[in-house]
Parts: structure tokens; C-alpha cells; sequence
């Protein structure tokens, strides 16, 4: 099937599915016309790395995972430490977004957002607050 075939299929762009080839995450075969030829085991991997990336792994974790999904022999406790890892990097980040949100929401509320010029926003970005 042509590359329009295969964004529909899985439900990714054309310019994805060239960027994963590029990168070497896809190596679909090629008609003797040169065109690319995608099959339901390309559709399949684009599919595996649409949900690994809506999970947030990021493309060299896609990669691994891959290896991992390709390799019989492997151990699960190897997906397990990589996903893992993962889901305490969006913990982390959680956490961060948490903080962000307590110090806006804080100058949010000490900002008079009237006429007045102080603001207690700006002072803050500038450091003058501190």
C-alpha cells in the first residue's frame, strides 16, 4: 500500500511516517517504481509507536521498545525498568507542573488587575519581588 493508504490506516500523517522512516524506526519495502510499499506489519509498528509516543516515550525509548517487542528472548523485567522509569519522569514532571501552578496561581491572586501600573506579575517575572 502507498503512503496515503498507510496514514489512514494508522491514523498518522504522511510527514510522521517519513520521519520515522528516515530515522530508521520504519523500513517498508519499495515497488519497483521506487514508491514506498507499506505492509500490515509497517501498519502494525506505526500503530505500536503511535501509542508508545501518546504514553510520552520519547523516540529513542520507541526505539528500544521495538527492540524489546522484536527480541523473543527478551526479559520482561526490561520493558517493566523502561516503562518504569517513564511513568517516574512524568511523576516528576507532575510535580513540577504542581509547583508552576501553586506560584501562578498565588500571583494571580496578588495582582489587583485593575488601572494601577504595579503588578505584582511582572515583578515577579522581573525579579524585582525578590
Amino acid at each position: 500500500m502507498n503512503i496515503g493508504a498507510a496514514s489512514r490506516r494508522s491514523a498518522l500523517p504522511a510527514k510522521t511516517i517519513r520521519y520515522y522512516e528516515e530515522i530508521g524506526l520504519l523500513r517498508p519495502a519499495r515497488a519497483e517504481n521506487g514508491y514506498r510499499d507499506y505492509c500490515d506489519a509497517d501498519i502494525h509498528r506505526l500503530k505500536f509507536l503511535q501509542r508508545a509516543r501518546g504514553l510520552g516515550f520519547s523516540v529513542e525509548e520507541c526505539r528500544q521498545l521495538l527492540s524489546l517487542y522484536g527480541d523473543s528472548h527478551r526479559a520482561s523485567a526490561d520493558v517493566k525498568a523502561l516503562a518504569a522509569t517513564k511513568l517516574d519522569q512524568i511523576e516528576h514532571k507532575i510535580a513540577e507542573l504542581r509547583s508552576l501552578k501553586k506560584t501562578l496561581t498565588h500571583l494571580v491572586k496578588t495582582c489587583h488587575g485593575d488601572a494601577r501600573p504595579d503588578c505584582p506579575i511582572l515583578d515577579e517575572l522581573s525579579g524585582a519581588s525578590a
